[in-house]
């Protein structure tokens, strides 16, 4: 018999569970002082269908020629593109950036707002990544969900959803606003390395008392 949902006790085993990895590639950079929203924002594109291992060098190839939007609008298409080289689709990714840098210094006058509904309203940027980097740079209560922290919580019997939208609307009515900030970057290392999608390892997780286990056909 599980136990009932206790999530504060829950996040304190996993984040001392993950301890040993490499932090989630956003919180890495902001501890690496790359703590704007705009650093944040083009951090989170660089890492879409992209593995933190590559994001992070990435991200700092990039922020030594451009750590702004005026700084970025400097650098032509096909040398972003080199620069994001190593990415998914970097030639696409520069066109995002170029098109997200131009607005902010068009019509936000070079600041770009912390504000969820102008973040996506920007092309490229979805819900995922507004939360993320609104999150992690400013500490507003947001909460990202990315594939991991969508298996972990649906694992759980936490949630019962199909897509990550979904998860993040349920997330919302479930989480305390505290947490909020929390369910990415503990959630997403955790799903990365020890709730894994293929044989996770139940044997050993923190949370296996509460973890209804949902879909696990086989675990270490």
């Amino acid at each position: 018999m599980k136990q009932p949902f206790d999530l504060d006790v829950m996040l304190a085993r996993i984040e001392e569970a993950i301890r040993p990895y490499p932090k989630a590639a956003m919180f890495d950079l902001v501890e690496r002082g790359y703590d704007t929203l705009f650093e944040q924002l083009i951090s989170c594109i660089i890492s879409i269908r992209t593995l933190d291992e590559t994001t992070i060098p990435v991200s700092l190839r990039l922020f030594e020629k451009a750590r702004t939007p005026e700084q970025l609008l400097t650098l032509d298409i096909p040398t972003l593109t080199q620069i994001l080289y190593g990415t998914t689709y970097p030639d696409q990714k520069a066109y995002t950036m170029r098109g997200i840098a131009e607005r902010i210094m068009n019509e936000f006058g070079g600041t770009l707002p912390a504000d969820f509904d102008t973040l996506i309203s920007l092309k490229g940027v979805g819900p995922k990544c507004a939360n993320l980097a609104l999150g992690v740079a400013t500490g507003q209560a947001a909460i990202s969900v990315d594939i991991h922290v969508h298996r972990v919580v649906n694992r759980w019997g936490f949630v019962q959803t199909k897509q990550p939208e979904q998860t993040l609307k349920v997330l919302e009515t479930k989480v305390p606003h505290e947490q909020w900030v929390n369910i990415n970057r503990l959630l997403m290392p955790f799903g990365k390395h020890i709730c894994t999608g293929t044989l996770p390892h139940c044997s050993t997780c923190p949370v296996l008392d509460w973890c209804e286990q949902v879909g696990v056909e086989r675990h270490r």
